[in-house]
């Protein structure tokens, strides 16, 4: 695992400056060195430091999103990556998930020991600085992620562990984000703590708990992973995957029959009318318009999902009556008119479809259609790969995989 000192090193880079004496110029550069370990002890450098776990964070999402989005249909394949065509046929090998595993990994890591570190610099300002609340989500998303998308896990070179070590450790994190956004007032980070928690709260079948929290984020809240076009790591791939290129496409989903605001996209023509095809040359691209520019976010959490966990513990309560209501609710969010069922399959049928709507390309609908097939509630994923198995690095590096 990369230590947090790598991590933390790549924002530093050394000036070059050029002097003028006699008209000669003198371009001899100092390497000012490696940054010390120690330099970042100190309380100047908190900024920086959850600043890069909010970018390990984004780095691990952005990269991952055009793969787990053709293996939850999504999205289809219609470019020239190989690895990305395995996903969108539904198998998910260890040799074709070292980078995503590595970054998934590293975002927790970076966050979980940086705060350690923070402990130690702020000292008794550690609970009053508002940016220890932000490096306790950064951290519990980053293990909700991870709890969502792989298969088993491994802590730092330790043993197997089932997935759902991550969204015990989530809730642990989201616990103490609460905690101190309410002592420190934020109600922001409140709201994002409440909801990462409620998420890994019904993940851990703790659907009373969930309901509570998510009962209390406003409906129109949403949280953030930020991306930027400061650098090429900074933006976010699937946007440059359908922007620059054309490797995934709309095409041949269900959201092409069923249109949808929230799933917005294009057909794209070419100059004499006909359908563009992708960098596959043979399938139509239509390009997803939920992401139009690099730096464009993507949503951690949002209020009209809060609804969608309520419904869906109504609906497991088989109270299809307050599921109905609290699902137009969050449809009226975005507009949307009000649908109408009256059995608990129907229900079913609807939140299922509106949760892949209300969190299309946010890097979510594998675990969902995952832990429905596990109910029994979709088969979708029948005979396909439903998570990131551990990766062939991790495996050939972690004795205790042996």
């Amino acid at each position: 695992m990369p230590t947090l000192l790598t991590k933390t090193r790549r924002a530093i880079s050394a000036a070059v400056g050029a002097s003028l004496v006699l008209g000669a110029c003198d371009f001899t550069v100092t390497n000012p060195g490696p940054l010390l370990d120690d330099d970042l002890n100190n309380a100047s450098a908190m900024p920086a430091l959850v600043n890069g776990m909010g970018g390990d964070l984004s780095n691990a999402i952005g990269n991952y999103l055009t793969r787990g989005s053709l293996a939850a249909f999504e999205v289809q394949h219609s470019g020239n990556f190989a690895a990305e065509r395995q996903f969108a046929t539904g198998v998910i090998r260890p040799e074709d998930v070292n980078g995503d595993w590595a970054r998934m990994h590293t975002a927790r890591w970076v966050a979980e020991n940086g705060l350690v570190r923070m402990r130690t610099v702020l000292g008794t300002g550690f609970e009053t600085n508002p940016l220890t609340i932000r490096a306790y989500l950064y951290a519990g998303f980053a293990n909700r992620f991870l709890g969502e998308n792989v298969c088993e896990t491994t802590i730092d070179g330790g043993p197997k562990l089932p997935s759902s070590e991550h969204f015990v450790r989530a809730e642990s994190l989201f616990t103490r984000a609460i905690t101190l956004a309410r002592a420190q007032n934020n109600t922001a980070l409140l709201n994002a703590g409440l909801s990462g928690r409620a998420q890994v709260l019904a993940w851990q079948n703790k659907w009373d708990a969930a309901v509570a929290d998510a009962a209390l984020v406003p409906a129109t809240f949403r949280h953030n992973a930020v991306f930027s076009t400061n650098t090429a790591r900074e933006n976010l791939d699937l946007a440059n995957q359908t922007i620059n290129r054309r490797e995934v496409t709309v095409f041949n989903t269900v959201w092409v029959a069923d249109r949808d605001p929230r799933v917005p996209y294009d057909t794209v023509r070419t100059a004499t009318g006909g359908f563009q095809t992708g960098q596959d040359g043979a399938t139509r691209f239509f390009r997803q318009r939920k992401y139009i520019a690099l730096g464009d976010p993507v949503a951690l959490a949002r209020g009209t999902e809060m609804l969608l966990i309520r419904a869906e513990a109504a609906l497991r309560a088989n109270d299809v009556t307050n599921a109905m209501l609290l699902i137009n609710q969050a449809r009226a969010v975005s507009t949307l008119p009000a649908l109408t069922a009256t059995t608990v399959d129907a229900g079913w049928t609807i939140l299922m479809r509106e949760r892949g709507a209300v969190l299309w390309l946010e890097g979510r609908r594998l675990w969902d259609l995952r832990r429905w097939l596990a109910t029994g509630r979709n088969t979708a994923l029948q005979g396909r790969s439903t998570c990131v198995p551990i990766s062939l690095e991790e495996i050939g590096a972690n004795t205790n995989l042996k």
